[in-house]
């Protein structure tokens, strides 16, 4: 059964088609974009779940909805148990540690950042904290990914799937000098030719 991609332009369903190109899946995609001047997805986007947020997929009757919910899904029901450790291993921990990181701990930040520099002045008396918050959690990650370029193993894994969106914001955000590793594992990630397909399926990509 295809497998449908509720996608908004330039938002983190990106990596949603980016995984499903990897893992060969049958799907189509349901566009959507962001307004021109705010930036917000449509309203229509809320018909496929009432948050109105993307990415959301729909499968076998079923709509799912959360990135790391979905990137697990994909891995275990479409042929991506390469993407995933062993439930038994200590990278399976580390596993779970970096798929709730990306969209928890280092996701508050990155909006924060994001808000911050749309609001510019406005957003001083916040905006050391936030710098602080971004660039500690930067340092997280450039300290713990692998010379490898990758977050758990040898090769190319859910958890590197999930962490592609924080990283792309930091790298875009100025901080691939002080984290080299970051900026090469999305040069690497960019060069991939499942990557590439997703972004050309899923239109202009670029990070806010």
């Amino acid at each position: 059964m295809t497998i449908t991609v509720h996608h908004l332009n330039n938002s983190r369903s990106q990596r949603i088609l980016w995984l499903l190109e990897e893992l060969g899946a049958d799907y189509k995609i349901a566009h959507y974009q962001r307004d021109a001047e705010t930036n917000l997805a449509p309203p229509e986007l809320a018909k496929a779940h009432p948050l109105g947020k993307s990415p959301v997929i729909e499968d076998a009757g079923r709509v799912i909805a959360e990135s790391g919910a979905i990137i697990q899904y994909l891995c275990e029901r479409h042929g991506g148990a390469d993407w995933l450790p062993d439930v038994s291993s200590a990278e399976h921990i580390a596993h779970l540690e970096w798929m709730q990181f990306g969209e928890s701990s280092f996701f508050v930040p990155v909006m924060l950042k994001i808000m911050a520099d749309r609001l510019g002045d406005a957003a001083a008396p916040m905006l050391p904290r936030v710098e602080e918050q971004f660039a500690a959690h930067v340092g997280y990650a450039e300290d713990n990914i692998g010379d490898n370029l990758h977050f758990i193993g040898d090769h190319w894994s859910a958890s590197d799937v999930m962490m592609s969106f924080p990283a792309e914001i930091a790298v875009m955000r100025g901080y691939g000098e002080r984290a080299p590793k970051l900026a090469k594992f999305v040069e690497a990630v960019h060069a991939r030719p499942a990557w590439q397909r997703a972004r050309e399926k899923g239109g202009t990509h670029f990070i806010w």
